[in-house]
């Protein structure tokens, strides 16, 4: 039975049928709306418009229906298909659990806000559950950097080797990236929890029902305080998938240096095993698809996002049945990040790094001619001039085939009579690492600095 059949005589077209269902997605929403009905049955019982005798029955029907349906896979029944969604699919099941009472439940009430406050319900728990696998990604960081606490790997800027830092400190730097996503996520959740029950349709309820006790006791802060606003509002789902978007970004960064990193002509790293997949072609290959993967999810969500907005900007007030279309962009992107979250942190718990390759490369192709400036800076030179003589000094030894490090005092003092044999010390792969002591620096004083601050932001 429809939940709006009486207005009409003529029967709807049975492909336009399944095409309006939305059962088939939304059914993911079950264990949030009977919450929300059991509060909204209680608040009409509250408002004196239900007995509590009929409260009680309601109350315990749904109460069994979770029960029952609690296996999300029992709800993948064809006979439940041809429910129109998940609302009247609960009522069906209560009508048929308690009788004609069940018809009262929708009293004061509309799917408009029906729906809207079992999303804000689901979304609250699924963030909820994101933010345990946010956790887990940035033990995992904090794990692998505190396996190579001193070991070097050269930065880059333009993916040209530039100076060397520590592994540790690349970790670390993706650590704040994921911080700062799980803070966007709870700002995101204080909007979630807000409660739009009771906007009915779009202009509220002519029933009295108590809306701030009903929020309390579905666990929201606040109510919404206009229902137009109530019933059309997406911008929490928005925010979300926006907030996804932006995590995943950082996500498939992370992925596209380890697969940089991973292949032979890098070699800092080793993927095991566990996160590998092989060729059927080319029995040598071992290839990083699950980084891949990671890379690729991120271009799927993007368009989540973008789908969201070109959905919402053309609505007018208040409740579309575009909005609809809100369900599965916002499922699809619930699962491609938590499935994201847990890969990363496998990743990252089954790789090894090649400190002795990395530590030849952080020192190679010039990385310390920074320090060499630093250096005639510490001797009275000014810096532009410093620049442009180790400018030419590099010059000087790319042409001899040789490293700054090798090349003889004499060389260098036919540059400028500023050096001396300390010069040796200065440019040293530990001197350029240790000498960026300053906080946020590649120092490994001030990477365990940040790994210890870390652990206390986790802990918090």
């Amino acid at each position: 039975m429809n939940l709006w059949g009486g207005r009409f005589t003529g029967k709807t077209d049975e492909f336009f049928a399944y095409y309006n269902a939305s059962f088939r997605f939304d059914r993911r929403l079950l264990q949030a709306d009977l919450m929300a009905c059991a509060v909204h049955a209680q608040g009409l019982g509250r408002a004196g418009v239900l007995q509590s005798s009929e409260v009680d029955t309601m109350v315990k029907g749904l109460r069994q229906i979770a029960i029952k349906y609690a296996d999300s896979a029992s709800l993948n029944d064809p006979k439940f298909f041809s429910a129109e969604d998940v609302h009247s699919f609960i009522e069906a099941r209560l009508v048929e659990s308690i009788g004609q009472t069940g018809y009262k439940l929708h009293t004061g009430r509309s799917r408009n806000d029906q729906v809207a406050v079992a999303t804000r319900i689901f979304l609250r728990s699924e963030i909820d559950a994101l933010d345990l696998l946010f956790r887990d990604v940035q033990v995992a960081l904090i794990e692998l950097a505190e396996r190579y606490p001193n070991e070097a790997l050269p930065g880059y800027t333009h993916l040209q080797k530039a100076q060397p830092i520590l592994f540790a400190h690349f970790l670390m730097a993706y650590f704040q990236m994921l911080q700062r996503d799980r803070e966007r996520l709870r700002e995101v959740r204080k909007r979630v929890n807000v409660m739009p029950l009771g906007s009915g349709a779009l202009a509220g309820t002519n029933f009295p029902v108590d809306r701030e006790w009903m929020a309390e006791q579905l666990g929201f802060a606040d109510v919404t305080h206009n229902s137009l606003d109530g019933v059309s509002d997406r911008d929490y789902q928005l925010e979300f998938v926006n907030v996804a978007a932006m995590t995943m970004m950082h996500l498939s960064r992370l992925a596209e240096d380890f697969i940089l990193y991973a292949s032979q002509e890098f070699g800092f790293i080793k993927l095991g095993d566990a996160i590998s997949t092989g060729s059927s072609l080319m029995p040598q290959k071992k290839n990083p698809d699950s980084l891949e993967l990671i890379r690729g999810k991120a271009a799927r969500i993007f368009g989540h996002a973008v789908a969201f907005l070109t959905m919402i900007k053309g609505l007018p007030l208040a409740y579309n049945k575009d909005l609809q279309e809100d369900k599965e962009a916002l499922f699809d992107t619930i699962d491609s990040l938590a499935g994201s979250l847990k890969v990363t942190a496998t990743v990252l718990r089954n790789i090894e790094f090649n400190a002795a390759r990395a530590a030849k490369a952080a020192i190679s192709d010039y990385t310390n001619a920074t320090d060499l400036a630093d250096y005639l800076v510490r001797k009275g030179m000014e810096f532009r001039k410093a620049h442009d003589a180790i400018g030419k000094i590099v010059v000087y030894a790319i042409a001899r085939g040789l490293e700054l490090q090798q090349l003889s005092l004499a060389e260098y003092k036919q540059f400028t009579p500023l050096f001396e044999q300390d010069l040796f010390d200065a440019i040293s792969l530990e001197a350029c690492l240790t000498g960026k002591n300053t906080t946020g620096g590649t120092a490994p004083e001030q990477v365990q600095r940040e790994i210890k601050r870390a652990k206390e932001l986790l802990n918090a």
